[in-house]
């Protein structure tokens, strides 16, 4: 949660969250995509992702291929097209870098 907070006070507009573990978050300044790394996690935690890769690891899609779906997603997404999931459920978690480890 603190890099989509660094990430929105440097100016982002919209970040790509990849997630493994399916981390339910988001931010009140700019819109969270959250995109799974498998279909197993896209499938389990459907109602916070919103982009599953795991076509590519079936073999599927080609990364481009794969990249250029996820591009056009942000393309929607920044256009007001698509809400993405952290948005309409309000995940707005926002916390400061603190000095010292972080984990």
């Amino acid at each position: 949660m603190e890099a989509t907070t660094g990430k929105a006070a440097s100016g982002a507009t919209l970040i790509l969250f990849t997630t493994g573990l399916g981390t339910p978050t988001g931010n009140p300044v700019c819109p969270v995509i959250k995109v799974a790394t498998n279909t197993i996690l896209a499938t389990k935690m459907s109602d916070i992702i919103d982009i599953d890769t795991g076509a590519v690891v079936r073999g599927e899609k080609t990364i481009q291929e794969m990249g250029e779906d996820i591009l056009d997603f942000c393309i929607d997404v920044a256009s007001g097209n698509i809400i993405p999931k952290a948005v309409a459920l309000n995940q707005d978690d926002f916390i400061p870098w603190k000095r010292g480890v972080s984990l």
